[in-house]
């Protein structure tokens, strides 16, 4: 079983995986707001450089030189985009979260990481097997990744509309149809989907949907772990845009390392 650690920094916590304990990296708590990247790059290693996205709720995945070679948006200086692929050892990779999931991949291999924003419609458009799919182009393979899906809102709060849950229950079911992807979700077991008592609603777990698109990949479910932590129910630690519908974040970053000789 996977394990989940508190640390303490300046007396600040933040959270690691034990599945991702070659790599520096870190799950950091909404007491660090409103620090940037570039700082909490400096904890894990005083020479790398911080990279992030402007997010857009999408699943394009870009590397650090193609951050570099784009001038990014006007009003924020930043390349749009969801997702993080490092190539080369202190690339320190982060990305924004609220109530959506923070992905954080390393490869014992080649040391490569990529940092993913997945809520549901990066989910309905598969930005973690995009990201891996891209990994496998840079050398990766399957079963030398691990994958650690960070605190996001909990299946058992997230009210959605059939609508949306079809539209990301579509990656792992063969179904077009909505209520037979509704109805095939239901059956799964260990279930994404739980029933909710209104109309034309159900609740849904996208950290769950998303180990699931991994394991369709054949990533085994050892490779992969889920914090035991929800945004919107541990407001001690986390901020959470449901609960309290300000656009608050916390950061979620991985370092590169040199590959393995």
């Amino acid at each position: 079983m996977h394990t989940w650690h508190w640390h303490d920094w300046q007396g600040l916590p933040y959270l690691t995986c034990s599945l991702l304990t070659d790599w520096h990296h870190g799950f950091f708590t909404q007491q660090f707001w409103p620090r940037s990247p570039e700082d909490l790059t400096k904890l894990m290693h005083p020479e790398a450089s911080a990279y992030r996205l402007k997010q857009v709720h999408g699943n394009i995945v870009v590397t650090p030189e193609e951050i570099e070679n784009n001038p990014g948006e006007e009003d924020s200086g930043l390349v749009s985009g969801d997702g993080l692929i490092s190539q080369y050892p202190l690339q320190a990779l982060w990305v924004a979260s609220a109530d959506c999931t923070p992905v954080l991949i390393g490869d014992m291999k080649t040391g490569q990481v990529a940092a993913l924003h997945a809520g549901w419609r990066g989910t309905a458009k598969k930005i973690v097997p995009g990201a891996i799919a891209r990994l496998q182009n840079q050398g990766s393979q399957l079963h030398d990744l691990r994958i650690a899906m960070g605190p996001a809102i909990a299946g058992e709060v997230y009210q959605v509309s059939l609508e949306v849950a079809a539209e990301v229950g579509a990656t792992i079911t063969p179904h077009k149809e909505e209520q037979q992807i509704i109805d095939a979700l239901h059956q799964l077991p260990n279930s994404p989907l739980l029933a909710d008592p209104e109309p034309g609603k159900v609740k849904l777990d996208v950290r769950r949907v998303n180990a699931l698109q991994l394991e369709n990949l054949g990533i085994s479910a050892e490779q992969i772990a889920i914090a035991p932590y929800c945004t919107y129910q541990t407001p001690e630690y986390f901020f959470s845009y449901r609960r309290e519908q300000q656009k608050k974040i916390q950061w979620s970053g991985i370092l590169n390392k040199s590959p393995i000789d």
